[in-house]
């Protein structure tokens, strides 16, 4: 149980995050006290050095002005100061033998021949010997004087030892104080680095557990990356939240209108069925096939419609002339209007440049001309117009036909929404929706002016620069 437990909190990411942490706060911690505990140990070892040279420097020339006397006076008189401190004088004569030797009597025993001579007069050498004793050592400077005598001072290492072990209890105290900030600092830390990834898994959790998509990541606004992680994850939920919407509406649409054809299909097969007559049988597949295109255009209609009302429609945008468009789509109905005795007329500049899906705005004036030709009585006008404003290109459609009551007009873009009036006119109800969530896909608007009896005025206003799709998180 335990050792489960314990490789379990080895491979969560906080553990490790903290982990990582102490152990380079640590490592850092580590590395600078033992760069300055050696700085010390360099520093007091130079500066028993100067203290030794400036000694022998001392003891060196009341030796040559007064000799032996002189020598031990300056001696007792530099102890009675208690400085430099205990230290080893010793002179050798031109036989090699000691003519003065002074030293501490707790002092061990020194094999002092192993000390390096100066071979030239003036000359200082350094020599160290191993005490034998707690890592002690003697430090010893030597020089040949004038006369030819070694004079040779030095000092042990034993009170600058002490002080380096005094100041390595103190890091010792420091470094586990160190290690316990350390490990306390990279939980803090990270426990409150995690904090916002701990938000976003209960959140998604709570998705999970619930089925719910409304639920949100609570942001703090700091602009920090896992702040950010938060609003795009909201973003990406609320886009999510208009799909779903987007296809529960299309499948309700999709359930609500399909029983009218698909009751139709089952009349038309239940009297073929009932009938032998070769001319009767081939009527009815004929009607079945057009209802079955009839669906098939509704389902494919109300497919562009939700992608392009839940943002995720793709419109392959490149520069075009809406002129061009324009009279493409004139062309298509001029037959139809010729048929029905309306004339189509339009007023357009000679190039108004947009950048926009030619096909899909190409869909939107086929919807707008239509709806305009099939709604005006004979000997009626379409006209169809173009202009620049404020940088926006706007294209109007308006016709002399049966117009639009006040109170239908706010649900004619609603899907598979006919007014009394358009109910004796084939069709599916679902243009004015696609041009709508087209048209809003592409950063535009659409609008319309309408009276009864007198006409309508569609107008189409679409943005002189490429609009980004509607950003949903603000929605």
């Amino acid at each position: 149980m335990y050792s489960k437990w314990r490789e379990r909190l080895r491979h969560t990411l906080g553990f490790r995050l903290a982990l990582w942490y102490a152990l380079i706060f640590v490592g850092s911690a580590l590395a600078f006290t033992l760069l300055t505990y050696v700085l010390v140990a360099a520093s007091l070892r130079q500066y028993d050095r100067e203290i030794i040279g400036t000694t022998l420097v001392q003891y060196a020339r009341a030796y040559e002005f007064g000799g032996v006397g002189a020598l031990r006076e300056e001696i007792q008189r530099t102890q009675a100061t208690a400085a430099p401190g205990p230290m080893l004088v010793r002179t050798v004569g031109a036989r090699q033998t000691v003519t003065f030797l002074s030293r501490p009597n707790e002092w061990p025993d020194f094999d002092l021949s192993r000390l390096q001579e100066p071979s030239l007069d003036g000359q200082q050498t350094w020599s160290t010997l191993d005490t034998g004793q707690d890592g002690f050592e003697l430090e010893v400077a030597s020089v040949r004087l004038r006369d030819g005598t070694l004079f040779q001072v030095g000092m042990s290492s034993e009170r600058r030892a002490q002080l380096l072990q005094r100041f390595r209890r103190v890091l010792l105290i420091n470094v586990l104080s160190l290690v316990v900030v350390g490990l306390a600092g990279g939980a803090i830390l990270t426990s409150s680095a995690l904090q916002p990834l701990r938000r976003l898994a209960d959140t998604v959790r709570s998705i999970l557990r619930t089925g719910r998509t409304d639920v949100r990541v609570p942001t703090q606004n700091t602009g920090d990356a896992l702040d950010e992680l938060s609003a795009l994850v909201n973003a990406m939920l609320t886009r999510i939240d208009a799909v779903l919407a987007g296809m529960r509406g299309a499948l309700d649409s999709v359930a609500h209108d399909l029983r009218t054809p698909m009751t139709r299909l089952r009349g038309i097969a239940e009297t073929a069925l009932n009938s032998s007559e070769p001319a009767l049988l081939r009527e009815a597949l004929a009607d079945c096939l057009e209802e079955s295109d009839r669906v098939i255009e509704m389902l494919n209609t109300l497919m562009d419609i939700s992608e392009a009302e839940t943002g995720t429609m793709t419109l392959h945008r490149e520069p075009t002339d809406l002129n061009d468009l324009i009279s493409q789509s004139v062309e298509l109905y001029e037959d139809l209007a010729d048929e029905r005795g309306v004339v189509i007329r339009t007023h357009v500049p000679a190039t108004l440049a947009v950048e926009v899906d030619r096909n899909r705005m190409r869909q939107v004036l086929a919807n707008l001309i239509d709806n305009a030709v099939k709604y005006t009585p004979a000997g009626g006008v379409v006209e169809i117009a173009a202009h620049r404003d404020n940088g926006d290109a706007v294209a109007t459609v308006s016709d002399t036909g049966v117009g639009i009551p006040a109170d239908e007009l706010p649900r004619i873009w609603d899907r598979l929404y006919r007014g009394d009036k358009s109910r004796s006119t084939r069709g599916l109800g679902l243009g004015l929706s696609l041009v709508k969530a087209i048209v809003a896909a592409h950063g535009g608007k659409v609008s319309v002016r309408s009276r009864p009896g007198e006409g309508s005025t569609f107008e189409l206003r679409l943005p002189g620069q490429v609009s980004s799709p509607p950003n949903l998180s603000r929605m």
